[in-house]
């Protein structure tokens, strides 16, 4: 019994080790772990008080590139759409930002740095060099460029797979509106066509012709009643 026990330990030991180990070659569970680290220094070295990794993300690509669309700056930050026109809203709400009507297209709008965007920037810039310079440190200083390349072609291959997603999108549009205009007109025709013939009815029964009525027997000649004597005989014999 007891080595049957042991063996059954020893089995699940291997579970808990494979698993482990599993966990040490995923990508996903490696970069969320190397996210929080790198958030959490971000936390510190940035203050309670200052603008948000992503927010910091957007001032820099404002400022090095005044007068972006919103679509710009989701190709260059890589935040997506709905998240980057959130931010862009409240950001502008705290006076980061200012939207203007872009000078080329007259239906887009672009976004440039206000004054005190511009303070929140130069104030922020010097805190996040520090907090990349700590996430840095983690590494030994001849792998450091090298992850930043892969951390590049990671981020250049997410925007070529955003981007090819982006076009797919309305061509798969048109081909939905396409088969259902065809399968609308094409429904008319099949409904007629599936109408099933009216059933004829069938023919109305002959009702039994009525039994005549026997015919009444005719009544027997009642026998004459003799006529009484002409009064003029009466007469004659008084």
């Amino acid at each position: 019994m007891a080595k049957t026990k042991a063996k059954g330990d020893g089995k699940k030991g291997a579970k808990k080790i494979d698993s482990s180990r599993a966990l040490e070659r995923s990508p996903s569970h490696l970069l969320h772990r190397a996210l929080q680290v790198a958030l959490d220094i971000y936390a510190e070295e940035i203050g309670p008080d200052a603008v948000t990794q992503r927010q910091y993300a957007v001032l820099s690509a404002v400022a090095a590139h005044e007068g972006l669309t919103q679509t710009d700056l989701v190709r260059t930050t890589g935040i997506d759409r709905s998240t980057l026109a959130d931010l862009v809203a409240r950001m502008i709400g705290k006076s980061l930002l200012a939207r203007q009507r872009s000078a080329s297209d007259a239906r887009a709008n672009t976004v440039r740095l206000t004054e005190q965007g511009r303070a929140a920037l130069d104030l922020a810039s010097p805190r996040v060099a520090a907090a990349d310079e700590r996430i840095l440190g983690l590494l030994p200083s001849r792998k450091r460029d090298s992850f930043l390349d892969v951390l590049k072609d990671m981020s250049r291959a997410a925007e070529a797979l955003g981007e090819g997603e982006a076009e797919a999108a309305p061509a798969k549009g048109k081909k939905k509106d396409k088969a259902a205009k065809a399968e609308k007109a094409a429904k008319p025709k099949a409904e007629k066509a599936a109408k099933p013939a009216k059933a004829e009815k069938p023919p109305k029964a002959d009702k039994p012709a009525k039994a005549e009525k026997p015919a009444k027997p005719e009544k027997a000649d009642k026998p004459k009643k003799p006529k009484k004597a002409a009064s003029l005989e009466t007469a004659g014999a008084a």
